[in-house]
């Protein structure tokens, strides 16, 4: 297939579309490709990164003095740490709302690459069913059980707040679920610029409505809750008025006489599941470090390793970015069978991040105490951990490059439909060798926090050589069996 018999099958369509550049861009020039979807997906993330700050500092307080005098308002220490009770379950939707919508995208940029628009469509149609009803099942135990859940996970003074805010944020993670899936359609079929508008218009009208429902209208923590489910509910409504209603995607939606196609459903969850367990998988990891540096320096060093990977998630945005378009483009490349095609998009995503992850290793390193001043200036008790954060924000910065190796094999794989492959790479950087290494560095060899630094850096450049390794013998014998048959014929 090539981009001419794409544009004939697309200008069938009835009416004009703004689907036909998305599509020319995934079947076109695959490093131009990369960069065109890349860039959008790169903006929409970082803003909504300045969003998880910018609530944080809302719920916190911030803005007492400038709307209420009262202290009758449930905002504070309290209210964060309300927040933070149920961020792990908000974050266990988003981990599984994401996989999803990975396997989604990935099903349909590989139907779009073999000139299958109807297979597309089933699976843009099987897309939606799922989420709706993986949305009710994780719904409705979240928002029955939250008093019980929040108490058995050892929230007392904060359990009231943290159940009404939990209650408000499960019974819409249903637009969540969908937000992320919609996106991922869209991206599946090379329009990333409309996926960011989306997740900007979201995350700004967050930022935007974040006080008046706190402090205006006096509702505390509970009104941040709202804040996010209205600003997930309109972000929704724009999204479904763009699939279902303007009709100017790629994919159409006919929901008459449908039935579920069990092809389609164990090729989505053969992506989309390993994904969402990738998801997962980080977090648990996180838990178990933060066990382990409990064990060598307490809550000091929990402090100082939230502080810093607070930074370090910010330096890899740009690879989650790209790596959202290598699925698209990489699952394009495989469904047409131009696997020299998706060999060029692994080796050059991986030249154009590295060089992006050297230089932001090295301005880390070198702006380490501007950066930590940032969050230790106005706490006279994290100013005396300055200087332990400056050390883990130049240890832990080593680690930008060799991530952008694991990443970018991860993507390949989520791309080409090969999900399990994805997921064993992804759990051997995290739930194997970091805790390992943060073990035998930390409290064996009696290195303290500096091991732990240290083990995470391993880990990852240990498992990113691993898995690039792995991705890139895989394509070549794509390609050795491609010349094969081509040869056979």
């Amino acid at each position: 297939m090539n981009i001419k018999e794409t544009n004939n099958s697309i200008s069938d369509r009835s009416h004009n579309t703004e689907d036909t550049k998305g599509i020319k861009t995934l079947l076109g020039e695959p490093k131009k490709a990369v960069i065109k979807l890349s860039i959008p997906m790169i903006i929409a993330m970082s803003v909504t990164t300045i969003y998880n700050f910018v609530d944080t500092i809302w719920v916190s307080g911030f803005g007492a003095n400038w709307f209420l005098s009262s202290d009758a308002l449930e905002v504070g220490a309290g209210a964060v740490a309300a927040v933070g009770f149920v961020l792990p379950f908000f974050m266990m939707i988003i981990s599984i709302s994401t996989g999803l919508g990975v396997g989604c995208g990935s099903a349909i940029s590989r139907r779009i690459g073999a000139n299958d628009k109807k297979g597309a469509d089933n699976v843009a149609i099987h897309s939606i069913i799922l989420t709706i009803l993986t949305s009710i099942i994780f719904t409705v135990p979240f928002f029955i059980f939250s008093n019980v859940i929040f108490t058995s996970i050892g929230a007392s003074e904060a359990a009231g707040m943290a159940t009404s805010y939990g209650k408000i944020i499960f019974a819409g993670s249903i637009f969540l679920f969908f937000s992320y899936v919609a996106n991922a359609i869209l991206r599946g079929e090379g329009d990333a610029k409309r996926a960011m508008y989306a997740m900007m218009f979201g995350a700004g009208l967050n930022i935007f409505l974040d006080p008046i429902f706190i402090y205006i209208f006096k509702l505390g923590v509970v009104g941040a809750g709202y804040a996010t489910v209205i600003s997930m509910a309109i972000t929704s409504s724009i999204l479904i008025y763009w699939l279902f209603f303007r009709k100017d995607t790629y994919v159409t939606f006919n929901f008459h006489d449908f039935k579920f196609n069990k092809e389609i459903l164990k090729d989505i969850f053969r992506v989309g599941l390993p994904a969402s367990i990738q998801q997962l998988s980080m977090s648990f990891t996180m838990l178990i470090l933060i066990f382990i540096i409990t064990l060598v320096s307490g809550d000091k060093g929990v402090t100082i390793y939230t502080i810093g990977w607070r930074v370090l998630s910010i330096a890899i945005l740009p690879l989650l970015g790209m790596a959202t378009a290598v699925v698209s483009v990489g699952g394009a490349a495989y469904g047409a069978r131009k696997y020299i095609k998706l060999k060029t998009v692994f080796i050059y995503s991986i030249k154009i991040s590295l060089i992006i992850e050297i230089i932001l290793a090295a301005l880390t390193f070198l702006l380490a105490p501007i950066i930590t001043s940032a969050f230790t200036t106005f706490d006279p008790g994290l100013r005396i951990l300055s200087g332990d954060i400056i050390i883990f924000l130049q240890i832990a910065c080593l680690f930008y490059p060799g991530a952008a190796f694991g990443i970018m094999a991860s993507s390949i794989f989520q791309g080409t439909g090969k999900g399990i492959y994805a997921l064993f790479s992804t759990l051997l950087r995290t739930i194997i060798l970091a805790p390992i290494f943060a073990y035998l560095l930390a409290y064996l060899l009696n290195l303290g926090l500096v091991g732990i630094w240290y083990s995470i850096v391993i880990a990852n450049v240990i498992g990113s050589i691993v898995s690039f390794t792995w991705c890139k013998l895989y394509i070549r014998n794509l390609i050795i069996k491609n010349d094969k048959t081509i040869n056979a014929d």
